[in-house]
């Protein structure tokens, strides 16, 4: 599974004017907040990332700073520092010793809200695998000729000029840095059109929001309407009777089995633009039959599981409470226990979340009850393959 993120931030950023002669381009605020925090949090949601490595050149000082000995939960941020510019390409060369032999790419200077695992489990093939923004109108950006996932030409932005465009995320093997004979070096010009030429680049289109902060009135954009388009919907779903079988206090990976169609209902979820969390109570702890980590390394190994099929959970809430618990510490009642909406709030307060637009999947009365606690509709699961359940529930305007 690929546990590595790579965030280019060296850019000048010279047609953004005074903004970057003293702060870098993506540490630039957006929206309230710097926008590379914006790009580091939309990464770590994913829970399969162990490390993020920035790139740092123009002001790396800054980034040095903001960033020293930061983490995103269990993800690390590293930060390599160019001494001098070697464009984008160069920069991987120089950070070549922390580079995994398979690594997602991102530009620090645009945000395409898509479904990142749908891309990563897609690139079986081809050393560059790309993230392609579809529908893009105007003729700012240029073009990328597919054929069928193949990438075979690049079409200089200009009137008339057609198709998807480059959205600046790609997995890439760290072999292509191999193709680079000399610094500075860019990926764009000096390496993806050989790669082209031999059929060793390909490209997946998606749709979604998509900003670039480049220019002053993009710029201008993003800050007006970034943190609005970051709010979505959410599916808050149960686990056990849900994802998984119920077979009683699941807590070790090779007793799990998944409901029907379950990986694949949470990838609809993600692809349709909504957050997906889990709500789980688990007063096997508080029974004394199993331990947190226990719970904790089960949710890991099921992300790993979904990670397979492109899917994801944002967040794994559980509740380890039960007022007739054994172990002294978690013999309580709690808030989070369902059918009281604890977990449910405490993700609100922590994720953009439009609780207008979200549900609630269980198979028990008191998901349901939870639900309706936090003013949201519930629906009953009661078996069957539930990615039909959920894509029948599904509003196709949760996509931003």
């Amino acid at each position: 599974m690929l546990r590595q993120a790579v965030i280019l931030v060296g850019g000048l950023g010279t047609r953004l004017g005074e903004r970057t002669r003293l702060v870098p381009k993506p540490m630039l605020e957006v929206g309230g907040r710097p926008f590379l925090d914006t790009l580091i949090d939309e990464l770590a949601r994913y829970g399969v990332f162990d490390e993020i490595v920035l790139l740092a050149g123009h002001k790396a000082e800054i980034v040095e700073t903001h960033y020293a000995a930061a983490a995103r939960g269990q993800t690390r941020i590293i930060v390599s520092r160019e001494t001098e510019p070697l464009g984008t390409g160069g920069a991987l060369v120089h950070a070549r010793e922390l580079l995994h032999d398979r690594f997602l790419l991102l530009n620090g200077d645009s945000l395409f809200d898509f479904n990142l695992l749908d891309l990563i489990a897609r690139a079986q093939g081809g050393r560059v695998h790309m993230a392609l923004r579809d529908g893009v109108v105007g003729d700012r950006y240029g073009r990328v000729a597919l054929d069928g996932e193949f990438v075979r030409d690049f079409i200089a932005p200009g009137a008339g000029a057609t198709g998807p465009v480059n959205a600046g995320i790609y997995v890439v093997e760290k072999s292509v840095l191999g193709d680079i004979a000399k610094l500075p070096a860019s990926l764009e010009q000096d390496v993806f059109p050989g790669l082209a030429s031999r059929g060793e680049l390909r490209g997946t289109a998606y749709r979604g929001y998509f900003i670039d902060i480049g220019i002053p009135d993009d710029f201008a954009r993003a800050d007006r309407e970034l943190r609005e388009q970051l709010r979505r919907p959410a599916v808050f779903f149960d686990r056990d009777g849900v994802l998984n079988h119920d077979s009683g206090y699941t807590f070790e990976t090779h007793k799990l089995e998944w409901i029907e169609g379950a990986r694949e209902a949470v990838k609809a979820v993600n692809d349709a633009g909504y957050f997906a969390f889990v709500i789980t109570n688990q007063s096997g702890v508080a029974r004394g039959y199993y331990e947190e980590h226990h719970v904790v390394t089960l949710h890991r190994w099921m992300a790993d599981q979904m990670a397979e099929v492109g899917a994801h959970i944002d967040a794994f809430e559980y509740c380890p409470d039960h007022p007739d618990g054994t172990v002294a510490r978690y013999s309580r009642v709690s808030d989070r226990r369902k059918p009281a909406p604890g977990m449910i709030t405490d993700l609100a307060r922590r994720f953009p979340v439009d609780m207008t637009r979200s549900m609630v999947i269980g198979d028990k009365d008191s998901d349901i009850a939870a639900a309706r606690a936090a003013g949201l509709p519930g629906h009953l699961f009661e078996g069957g393959n539930l990615e039909a359940f959920v894509r029948g529930r599904l509003n196709p305007a949760g996509k931003a």
